[in-house]
């Protein structure tokens, strides 16, 4: 599914900016999915924590053929030494328990998340072990579709406005917020294209 606000979000970031211009005038035709299965993008997202995007593409192929189906009854009944040999630290597998675990017992809070403001959701999320705020912004943007997310502790993020703004000199994430309100309210979008101008493929959750 494609956000209905993508064309508009690409025409007022183009007039926005030179650069983001050009970015998104190389991937015509290419844009974010959602794929709207929540627990699927932040199982997906745990899994890409501070790993590069084709390591946990690798980690995560291994993963849904183990697994077969990714649910929450499927993942808590996994063991974590199964995990682990599909390329999982110890840690990350405890993570995909504790997740699988908050949806089995939380669906109704979980039923509301699309009606929740973006840091609401963030600080929901975050109550589960091994899900930060990285990972919940991940969520906002692959699982939700909210169309001014700007994640800046992401390394790909980091690393793309460094190369096309700061001469491969990356700013501190502070530096970085600044930086991203010129792309407000579309800062998912010019995310996604930071990404993309970054990565042989898109980047998805």
């Amino acid at each position: 599914m494609t956000p209905e606000y993508w064309q508009e979000a690409k025409t007022y970031l183009s007039r926005r900016d030179k650069v983001m211009k050009k970015i998104v005038s190389q991937y015509e035709g290419e844009m974010l999915s959602i794929r709207g299965d929540a627990f699927y993008t932040l199982a997906r997202s745990i899994v890409g924590q501070q790993i590069s995007v084709k390591a946990a593409d690798a980690v995560w192929r291994r993963f849904e053929n183990t697994a077969k189906k990714i649910t929450p009854k499927t993942i808590a009944a996994l063991d974590v030494e199964i995990m682990r040999g599909c390329g999982f630290s110890g840690s990350k597998a405890n993570y995909m328990h504790a997740l699988a675990e908050h949806f089995i017992t939380n669906q109704r809070i979980i039923r509301r998340w699309p009606e929740m403001d973006d840091e609401d959701i963030i600080t929901e999320l975050s109550s589960i072990k091994g899900i930060g705020r990285w990972s919940a912004e991940m969520f906002l943007i692959f699982g939700l579709g909210r169309p001014d997310v700007f994640p800046v502790a992401d390394i790909g993020l980091q690393k793309a406005v460094a190369r096309h703004y700061h001469g491969d000199i990356r700013i501190k994430p502070k530096e970085l917020l600044i930086f991203g309100e010129r792309f407000r309210p579309y800062r998912t979008v010019a995310t996604w294209y930071f990404w993309r101008a970054l990565d042989p493929v898109p980047v998805a959750y």
